[in-house]
């Protein structure tokens, strides 16, 4: 696995493919233990989801200038070690018999500021680690494991929560996270001294530092508009689509199940490809092509019908979307950090997160509340039009790069 990356990237990439792993087999585990064990409402599943990640962002917001401004190394492995003692909390409640509500959405909360923290010094860390030339290809590693794990990792935390207990699978997840701290702490190669607070006086006084360079950089502002919009639209619809599938469709779980998993394979596919068609075809082609691409095909699932000819319809459409996704996001992921300056790198990852998760955690709200006032296909509609639209913001073409 190292070759061109080398052993050191070879390290970081065991540390997110375990961590990543324990997060897909716990996926829905809160909501599993909200619903079984806490006896909670859809309403409070909901809630939890969407709130853990906007009040997270909102506690990570002064964290970028944080970040930026030390060695990654050890920020990464802290907020790692933070995720897992803040896991090891829930079972240690249950069995002590104080579990509540509000201490999972303290713990949802937490793993939300600790994901943003990583995300925005192991982005900067990346760039450090692995040549420029390169940087396309480790994303595209990282891309593959995501989508590898996705397929993988929800029925095998099913089965695990079923046999051995939710609290097991959150067990699990919290070990995974400590191997991670692990593997990030293995890396041998020097670590860059962190940048120099060059807007003078406190810290905080560049909070905003992020994005603001998003919004003056030519190529980042519409990829900034584009991306946030398209998770946002696309997280908020799946949950809609889940009660589409299951309540009005008739599907089982099962079949619920195989149309999220099967499709993670040509995620896998569209990941190892990225590099290459890049290479060949240009940023700007990717960017925008694989862009469009990615959300032509869900306007088509408010119209499928029941039975096994709908469920490989729906199968085909997720299949499409995964493909395209998984092509567009390695290369995004490369010029978003090419076209950031070292010193700025830590703020703009970050702030670009914190947009995220308050994006989707106010879609999911929303397109919850529009479904339930109209119908789940209605709300689907709705959203594909919107995906359609977001179209209109992708760049057409690449303006240089960051110093």
């Amino acid at each position: 696995m190292g070759g061109r990356l080398g052993r050191d990237f070879t390290r970081l990439w065991g540390a997110y493919t375990v961590s990543t792993a324990g997060t897909a087999v716990a996926t829905d585990v809160f909501a599993m233990i909200t619903v079984l064990v806490l006896a909670g409402s859809a309403l409070q599943v909901s809630l939890l989801s969407a709130l853990g990640g906007a009040v997270g962002a909102l506690l990570a917001l002064p964290l970028g200038p944080w970040i930026e401004f030390r060695r990654k190394r050890p920020v990464m492995i802290g907020a790692d070690v933070l995720r897992c003692c803040a896991l090891l909390s829930v079972p240690a409640a249950y069995l002590a018999g104080v579990l509540t509500y509000a201490h999972l959405a303290v713990v949802a909360a937490l793993a939300a500021v600790c994901q943003i923290v990583f995300i925005g010094a192991s982005g900067a860390h990346l760039k450090s680690l692995v040549p420029r030339e390169h940087l396309t290809e480790a994303n595209g590693r990282f891309e593959s494991v995501l989508w590898t794990t996705m397929a993988v990792g929800p029925p095998a935390g099913g089965l695990m929560s079923s046999v051995f207990g939710p609290f097991i699978t959150v067990t699990a997840d919290a070990a995974s996270f400590l191997l991670s701290a692990l593997g990030v702490r293995s890396i041998r190669a020097p670590e860059p001294e962190p940048a120099e607070h060059a807007e003078g006086g406190a810290w905080w006084r560049g909070l905003g530092e992020g994005w603001r360079h998003i919004w003056s950089d030519a190529m980042l502002r519409p990829l900034f508009v584009n991306t946030v919009a398209v998770s946002a639209l696309t997280i908020a619809m799946s949950p809609v689509l889940a009660v589409m599938m299951l309540r009005e469709m008739g599907f089982s779980m099962f079949q619920y199940g195989l149309s999220l998993g099967i499709p993670c394979a040509a995620g896998v596919v569209g990941a190892r490809l990225s590099r290459r068609v890049a290479a060949r075809q240009g940023l700007p082609f990717v960017l925008l092509g694989g862009g469009i691409a990615r959300v032509l095909w869900l306007p088509l699932l408010p119209f499928v019908g029941g039975g096994w000819a709908g469920l490989a319809a729906i199968t085909a459409i997720h299949t499409g979307t995964v493909f395209f996704t998984s092509l567009f996001m390695p290369v995004f992921a490369t010029a978003r950090i090419e076209r950031t300056p070292d010193h700025k790198l830590a703020r703009v990852l970050t702030s670009w997160t914190i947009s995220n998760n308050v994006a989707r955690a106010g879609c999911t709200l929303a397109w919850g509340l529009l479904a339930t006032l109209t119908t789940p296909r209605f709300a689907l509609a709705a959203g594909a039009v919107l995906l359609l639209a977001t179209c209109a913001s992708l760049p057409s073409r690449a303006t240089g790069t960051a110093r």
